[in-house]
């Protein structure tokens, strides 16, 4: 009989020699020790192959899938067939792992809090990362609980991916990965919460997320914001939207433009726009009329879409006010 372990740590990997020994450095050193490596060698061109084949001689947990350059999804499917471990932990071969993130994911999932197991993050190199990376970040880690976390899930991902852990089961009931044009990861989270899975994170700094301007979520239109827009339309429809054919939508600005437009595609028309600029009220915005926000009524289900910095505190303050809660009444977007 072969080995079973615990975890299998699901290791998608291409072109990544230059971060991989640091990756493989910090597995090595983990506390928790039952555990296999699916390394999954996506088709690379540089030494990864030669890397990868080094650790598997030294290291009888490590094994190695190859296969042609089919991309991440892929990888990551054949990667979650192959593995034997009853958990799933994420992990990029260019990202470093503390010493106690398997060991103390593994207590949380055991512990029966949450389904999918996440922990904060720390992105790396610092000087590589942009303001915007730095609010991701911020944000991020400010969701532990489950409770945090589907609060804000359809503002963006509140998970960073390679730092999830999660039963293998529970992630081959969910169907995998799929490609559909747009985060797979995202679509993943979304799907879980529709099943009733629930999120939480270790409260600790367990995974260096390394910053990099060629990383695929950069360089990839799977990963664009008219991607994640179009995840987040499809997963409402089945959601809060089923059955509805308008919705009202809080901007008239850039952000509940470009809904408003996935929204349309998908079938779902816009019954009007609330705005605060007296200058947009009155106006046709896509041929949905702009009006104040004393126009706001429970008849149609609401999507807050407003991208200004602070805007989505101060609009959740004044419609929790009015007794709007949310998801029930409204869903914030941006």
């Amino acid at each position: 009989m072969g080995y079973s372990p615990t975890i299998s740590v699901l290791l998608p990997c291409r072109n990544a020699a230059r971060y991989l020994p640091a990756c493989i450095a910090s597995l090595m050193r983990q506390r928790c020790r039952d555990f296999e490596v699916v390394a999954v060698e996506d088709g690379s061109t540089d030494a990864t192959p030669e890397l990868l084949a080094a650790w598997a001689r030294a290291d009888t947990r490590v094994r190695i899938i190859a296969q042609a350059a089919l991309g991440l999804v892929t990888a990551l499917n054949r990667g979650l067939g192959e593995s034997r471990g009853a958990v799933i932990a994420r992990m990029d071969a260019d990202d470093i792992a503390h010493p106690r993130r398997l060991e103390m994911q593994l207590a949380l999932l055991g512990s029966g809090v949450a389904d999918v197991i996440s922990c904060l993050v720390r992105c790396f190199p610092r000087v590589q990362m942009r303001q915007g990376m730095i609010r991701y970040e911020r944000w991020l880690n400010s969701l532990v609980s489950h409770d945090e976390i589907v609060h804000d899930l359809f503002v963006e991902s509140p998970l960073a991916h390679p730092s999830v852990m999660m039963r293998a089961d529970a992630l081959r009931r969910l169907g995998g990965y799929r490609d559909m044009g747009w985060p797979e990861d995202y679509d993943l989270w979304l799907r879980a919460y529709a099943a009733g899975l629930r999120f939480a994170k270790a409260p600790r700094h367990l995974y260096w997320w390394r910053e990099r301007t060629d990383r695929l979520s950069r360089v990839h239109s799977a990963y664009s914001a008219a991607a994640f827009r179009a995840c987040k339309v499809h997963h409402l429809k089945a959601m809060r939207l089923r059955g509805r054919d308008s919705v009202t939508v809080w901007g008239a600005g850039k952000e509940g433009k470009a809904l408003a437009r996935h929204l349309r595609r998908n079938g779902v028309g816009i019954a009007a726009f609330i705005d605060v600029d007296p200058h947009k009220i009155g106006n046709l915005v896509l041929g949905a009329p702009v009006v104040s926000v004393d126009r706001l009524s429970r008849e149609h289900y609401l999507l807050v879409a407003v991208g200004a910095a602070g805007a989505r505190e101060e609009i959740r303050a004044y419609l929790a006010a009015a007794g709007w809660r949310e998801p029930d009444h409204y869903r914030t977007m941006a």
